[in-house]
């Protein structure tokens, strides 16, 4: 009887770009916690490398900079820590998902990507364009979910203008992390949602 080639069953343990997920997530976790500690201007390759544990000249060939580790990050931790409950309530959906986004927005390490991302991009259009579009487009569209949900149940209109209150429902809670620095609490998010959901109900 001839040889035969077993077939090669060995598992790949990277992606379609030769990248360990394993060393990917550790890479994303040392942007973010070293984002926290030394600042966007303290953030390096070299840091991120070292406290990884992976080659400079890895993480090269996977990011061409530090911006676009942080923006995958970002990208990572958006879809996993903001996407809205769904109860099948409107109030009870947009209370969670807004006290979520505080909370992502003020103590976690994700979120000072975020600020300090948004920082930044004050002064680099470029960034501010793929800000939006990788990352803060597909967070809006999350963000629409409770009001798509809550149209889909019939308790809102079909013909609401759903990208408005997305607006109202989220921009003061960005406003006051980004511009004012004033405390938002439970009760602050909550009392938003109860506004944005009566002011549909017309109450």
């Amino acid at each position: 009887m001839g040889n035969t080639t077993a077939p090669d069953t060995r598992r790949h343990h990277g992606n379609r770009y030769g990248r360990s997920e394993d060393a990917r997530r550790a890479v994303l976790e040392a942007a973010d916690d070293l984002l926290v500690e030394h600042g966007f201007a303290g953030l390096t390759i070299e840091r991120i490398a070292a406290a990884a544990g992976v080659a400079k000249q890895t993480i090269y060939r996977w990011w061409p900079s530090k911006v676009d580790i942080l923006l995958d990050a970002l990208g990572d931790d958006l879809a996993e820590e903001l996407v809205p409950p769904d109860h099948g309530d409107l109030r009870r959906d947009l209370r969670e998902h807004l006290a979520a986004v505080a909370t992502f927005l003020t103590t976690a390490d994700a979120g000072a990507v975020f600020r300090a991302l948004i920082g930044q991009a004050q002064h680099d259009p470029e960034l501010a364009a793929r800000l939006r579009a990788e990352q803060i487009h597909g967070q809006h569209e999350r963000d629409r979910l409770p009001f798509e949900r809550a149209v889909a149940r019939g308790e809102l209109p079909a013909d609401t203008e759903l990208d408005s209150l997305v607006e109202q429902a989220i921009g003061p809670v960005h406003y006051r992390v980004l511009v004012t620095g004033a405390p938002v609490t439970r009760e602050f998010t909550d009392a938003l949602a109860d506004r944005v959901v009566n002011a549909c109900a017309g109450i």
